[in-house]
C-alpha cells in the first residue's frame, strides 16, 4: 500500500486526537515521532522508549529527555492492504504504545482487546 507522508501523519494526528482527554492530559514529557521503520526489527509497527509514569519515583529534575513514541510509517503502510486497514493498525499502535507510556505492558493490552 502507498501514501503520503503528510497523509500519513494526518492518521497518526487524527489517532492522538482520538484520545480521551483524561487520558491526553496525563501524558507527561513524551514526544511522538514518525520514521519509516525500525532497522533492527523492520516488523516493527511502533516502539514506546522511556520511563512510564508507574516508574517514575525520582523523576522530574527537570533533565530529563522525553519518552518517544515512534510510529514506523513504511512498516505499517507494507502491513495494510488498504487505507481502512491501516487507520485501524495506526490507531492500535498509537493507543498500544501511548499505553505503555502509562505503565500498561503486553499482557494487560491483550486482555484489554489491543493487543
Amino acid at each position: 500500500m502507498e501514501m503520503s507522508e503528510r497523509s500519513f501523519e494526518t492518521l497518526v494526528t487524527d489517532a492522538l486526537d482520538s484520545l480521551p482527554d483524561p487520558f491526553a492530559q496525563l501524558i507527561d514529557n513524551l514526544i511522538v515521532v514518525i520514521e519509516d521503520h525500525n532497522a533492527e526489527e523492520p516488523d516493527l509497527l511502533g516502539l514506546y522508549e522511556g520511563t512510564p509514569l508507574t516508574e517514575r519515583e525520582a523523576y522530574g529534575s527537570g533533565l530529563e529527555l522525553p519518552d518517544r513514541v515512534t510510529i514506523y510509517r513504511l512498516s505499517l503502510l507494507d502491513f495494510c492492504r488498504d487505507e481502512e486497514e491501516l487507520r485501524h493498525e495506526v490507531q492500535v499502535t498509537v493507543v498500544h504504545e501511548i499505553a505503555h507510556h502509562f505503565g500498561i505492558d503486553d499482557d494487560r493490552l491483550h486482555e484489554l482487546g489491543w493487543g
